[in-house]
């Protein structure tokens, strides 16, 4: 079967197509030949050989797939360990969705990682309440553009989007955002404030980090909630003094999909909760880029130059614009 794979770290170019054997289940397990897989800036930082754990070589990149088991199920689930960029994976049989005929494999896709990162973060980490008001930030990439749409439908009274560019913001205005303005830390507490009728927020989701995160805390609140779950600026997330959070009784958390998932609740109830929200036209996750599963390279590329918008999508079976094949 085909696969993308690498055998070295580095940039998109460590990426090879390659010819290996197709996997074979062991009890639990179950085979899925895949239609569909997502691309995640976490896959990125794999294959530089920077991300949290690290990973063996060779490595076949790619968590979170859909496609046809075995036994004719259409079911999606998580290759946390990696395989999804490939013909067949093996999923944990027990941890696999059944994904109703209505959402398509790149919506559906956009549930996985994203999804359940945007639930998250409103209901787990900032406990979002009815009535309160949330500005999104990177509102027009795969989590922003399912949290601005997840704040209104958990309640907010008032959602603001912030991203870097007019279509990026555009964007998020047509998924329902109250209002949209500039991401650029310099004057964002200002613009954030007179978006939201001159007052402060409740919540602010960050997935920037560095100056944003000061940004975002000048911008909140008393007992405002603040959440940070990225660092794209590749600039860290700056040191917190507990005395200035208490000024105004803020609250700073951070969140990472993978351990909340072994938690009781926190996988499979809310995945169908987005599903069902999705089969029904109230939620709609954004597709923004597909490619043929050789064109790899193409898509890490977009995504780590912030060209993609929403859902970035691998198709699998489709060979054309190969890149060269070995590993």
């Amino acid at each position: 079967m085909r696969a993308i794979r690498f055998t070295r770290f580095g940039g998109p170019e460590v990426l090879t197509v390659s010819e290996i054997s197709e996997p074979v289940p062991q009890t639990g397990q179950l085979s899925v030949r895949v239609t569909a897989a997502g691309v995640n800036y976490a896959d990125i930082l794999r294959a530089a050989g920077t991300y949290s754990g690290g990973v063996e070589l060779p490595f076949i990149p790619g968590s979170e797939v859909i496609g046809s088991a075995t036994d004719g199920r259409r079911v999606m689930g998580f290759t946390f360990d990696g395989g999804g960029f490939a013909e067949h994976t093996l999923l944990d049989a027990a941890e696999v969705v059944e994904v109703p005929d209505e959402v398509a494999d790149g919506a559906a896709l956009a549930l996985l990682v994203q999804g359940l990162t945007a639930w998250h973060l409103l209901r787990s980490s900032a406990r979002i309440a009815a009535g309160e008001s949330v500005a999104v930030n990177a509102a027009a990439g795969g989590v922003g553009t399912l949290a601005v749409q997840l704040a209104r439908e958990f309640g907010a009274s008032r959602v603001i989007a912030t991203a870097s560019s007019a279509d990026k913001r555009a964007l998020a205005l047509e998924l329902g955002a109250d209002a949209a303005v500039d991401s650029d830390p310099d004057g964002y507490p200002e613009r954030v404030r007179e978006a939201n009728d001159g007052r402060p927020v409740d919540i602010v989701l960050d997935a920037n980090g560095g100056p944003a995160i000061a940004a975002g805390l000048d911008a909140l609140a008393q007992f405002g909630r603040l959440v940070s779950y990225g660092d794209a600026s590749r600039e860290g997330r700056p040191p917190i003094d507990p005395g200035s959070l208490a000024e105004r009784n803020l609250s700073v958390s951070a969140f990472w999909l993978r351990p909340a998932l072994t938690l009781p609740g926190a996988y499979h109830e809310p995945l169908r909760e987005l599903l069902a929200l999705t089969a029904q036209g109230r939620l709609r996750p954004v597709v923004g880029s597909e490619y043929p599963l050789s064109e790899a390279r193409r898509a890490f590329e977009d995504v780590a130059a912030r060209r993609t918008k929403g859902k970035v999508v691998l198709r699998v079976g489709d060979r054309i614009g190969q890149v060269p094949s070995g590993g």
